[in-house]
């Protein structure tokens, strides 16, 4: 349940203008099978934005719905014990090419935001997510936690993308 509306609109209202963190922003590197996409993806890390600012515990359910998906995000603000703040998006590709990218749409239309996934790897469960301006980016799993190879191998990926590994936090996982 969205707490503070206002507040939120805010916050995405800046994320979508923020200004680019990369010089040139990586473009998706492989292609998306998108029935991949569908299910829970849990956030390992992120680069730090005021929306999520103490949200542990992440949690974002893509569910296929028409030509798209409706995207369900939860954060627990504080600790993975504390009630979950909600939101809804609708998802759609806007490259059926690689369906890599994602145009999500928040509060009816009302803010848009594309969203890339830069790298993916099925076999091991987790993909990286970010904004096309490279100021925004999400390590995502299949699981609550990765196990140490997976997420030093993602980790590596991430920085040869460009990124400040050094950056990331790393929110407490949510329990299943």
């Amino acid at each position: 349940m969205i707490r503070t509306p206002l507040a939120l609109i805010a916050a995405c209202a800046a994320l979508a203008a923020a200004a680019p963190a990369l010089a040139s922003a990586p473009q998706p590197t492989a292609p998306v099978d998108a029935s991949a996409m569908a299910g829970r993806w849990y956030e390992v890390a992120r680069i730090p934005n005021r929306m999520q600012k103490d949200c542990q515990a992440g949690t974002s359910d893509w569910v296929r719905s028409g030509d798209g998906y409706t995207v369900i995000q939860v954060c627990h603000k504080g600790a993975p014990t504390a009630p979950g703040t909600e939101w809804r998006a609708k998802a759609k590709v806007v490259d059926p090419r690689t369906n890599a990218k994602f145009k999500m749409s928040f509060f009816g239309g009302l803010l848009n935001q594309e969203y890339w996934v830069l790298d993916n790897r099925p076999d091991q469960g987790w993909l990286i997510l970010a904004t096309p301006g490279g100021h925004f980016l999400w390590l995502m799993s299949q699981r609550p936690s990765l196990a140490a190879t997976a997420k030093a191998q993602a980790l590596s990926r991430i920085r040869q993308l460009g990124y400040d590994v050094g950056r990331l936090e790393f929110p407490a996982p949510a329990r299943d």
